[in-house]
């Protein structure tokens, strides 16, 4: 329940069948522990998703018991690609693609029609923000870390003090574009793996789901005749790898071994461009139980190369709250912009 006296700010999180929110008050606190979803209506095109954001704020207001009045501003992310200010690609994208959404400003018609301050980050950054502001709480902006989400696609940011980095386009962080080598990483006759966006041999192409469709799957199969998924469809199939990886199975483990050295050779390169504070993994690996989730994170690090220097200071975790993320984060970077802060409240998840 809000304090009636304290300011606050909400954060909402587009995802591709519904909107999560949140608010964070002016001290650091939330003020919500669970999921608070909404239909996003984004196939219905950017008026109705425009309300359907403006609706799911009230949902978490009610929620929350807070009034309108004690909110100074709004954080949205929302899947890319988008620019840093939150246009979405002229060439459209997966979760937005009726042409109406080609170039459109998400976070300005956002703003209009709320009357509030709005801040925009994609959903990889926002999720990122919050998983550094989690873990380094107190010194959130004194550290730096890079975080890695595998989903449909590989997303994540870069966060530097406390603040995303997002560049001049809003591309920084695309890690999952990032090419890594792959001798060593493919087994004997094992394609190169190609990626949705054309490039051949990143890290999406193996650390995704879309990867274990387009190109783990199909081989592994040849390896392991006979085996129940070959009698799934592949979408179907890719999407049960992680529930037999947990239970064992030893082509399911062959493939996520694969995508965590994928990780690990992202994050080795990471290393020696950014240096950061920690590295933190985030996606299905999260959902699953604790002893994969710890066994997929060491094998991640295990496959990191970092100097002497740096092992001995990086630290390696996961994204917490993995469903709230994405909301919190962008709670997180509109509660910074409140009366000129620097960003320096430190949340406090669950609270």
């Amino acid at each position: 329940m809000a304090n009636s006296d304290i300011p606050v700010v909400v954060g909402l999180d587009n995802g591709g069948n519904s909107n999560n929110a949140t608010v964070l008050d002016a001290t650091g606190r939330f003020l919500v522990d669970e999921l608070v979803e909404s239909p996003c209506q984004v196939l219905e095109g950017p008026e109705a998703a425009v309300e359907a954001l403006a609706a799911a704020m009230a949902q978490v207001l009610a929620h929350t018991g807070t009034p309108a009045e004690l909110v100074r501003a709004v954080g949205l992310d929302t899947p890319g690609p988008a620019s840093a200010t939150g246009v979405i690609s002229a060439k459209g994208s997966t979760n937005f693609s009726q042409p109406a959404w080609r170039g459109f400003d998400i976070r300005s018609a956002l703003e209009r029609r709320l009357g509030l301050p709005v801040t925009y980050h994609n959903d990889g950054n926002a999720a990122a923000l919050y998983a550094h502001h989690s873990y380094f709480g107190d010194e959130a902006m004194r550290r730096s870390s890079v975080s890695a989400i595998v989903g449909t696609g590989l997303g994540g940011g870069v966060v530097e003090c406390g603040r995303v980095v997002t560049g001049t386009a809003g591309m920084a962080g695309e890690l999952g574009h990032v090419h890594i080598p792959m001798y060593g990483l493919l087994a004997e006759g094992q394609p190169v793996p190609l990626c949705n966006c054309g490039f051949v041999a990143d890290v999406e192409s193996v650390a995704s789901l879309t990867g274990i469709r387009r190109n783990l799957l199909p081989y592994w199969l040849t390896r392991f005749v006979g085996h129940p998924l070959g009698e799934v469809d592949l979408l179907q199939a890719a999407r049960q790898v992680r529930q037999y990886g947990v239970d064992g199975d030893p082509m399911a483990l062959k493939i996520f071994e694969q995508q965590a050295m994928a990780l690990g050779r992202l994050f080795t390169i990471v290393a020696n461009f950014v240096d950061p504070d920690a590295y933190f993994v985030g996606g299905g690996v999260v959902e699953a139980s604790p002893e994969f989730r710890e066994w997929f994170l060491g094998t991640v690090r295990t496959h990191t190369t970092l100097r002497t220097e740096q092992a001995e200071r990086a630290r390696f975790a996961l994204v917490p709250d993995l469903d709230m993320a994405g909301a919190r984060g962008a709670a997180i970077a509109a509660l910074a912009t409140l009366d000129g802060r620097s960003g320096s409240a430190d949340p406090q998840p669950g609270r």
